[in-house]
């Protein structure tokens, strides 16, 4: 699986920004697909996932601000931001993992496929 983000760009405080994940390849439909963020000097950091039979789990920082969603025939992975905010800044990866342990989801290194990464800027 191959996966590309786009969408990312420059917000206002309390602006929406939705952030795409297209990806290619015969099995998308088999995988779970995630979005994690990473701050300059942070950690990358786990936002949330959809399965592939389209359940969704949330990191509590994000839960009721984001919503992801996916589109198997499209081949492609939303990521709806809303009521962004200055500490939303960072760069926005996807990535596909072949499980939907709620455990093993949360963790970037168990993930397989990984995205190129789309720069969000939140301004105050």
């Amino acid at each position: 699986v191959q996966l590309q983000a786009s969408g990312g760009g420059l917000a206002q405080t309390g602006d929406s920004l939705r952030l795409s994940c297209a990806a290619s390849g015969r099995t998308f439909s088999s995988y779970t697909i995630g979005w994690f963020r990473q701050a300059p000097g942070k950690e990358r950091e786990f936002l949330a996932t959809a399965s592939r039979s389209g359940d969704t789990y949330y990191a509590d920082s994000v839960k009721g601000r984001f919503t992801i969603s996916r589109d198997n025939v499209k081949k492609t992975t939303y990521l709806q931001m809303d009521s962004l905010k200055p500490e939303d800044t960072a760069t926005y990866y996807c990535a596909a993992i072949y499980t939907s342990h709620v455990a093993t989801i949360q963790v970037s290194s168990k993930y397989e496929y990984w995205g190129q990464g789309t720069l969000v800027t939140v301004s105050s």
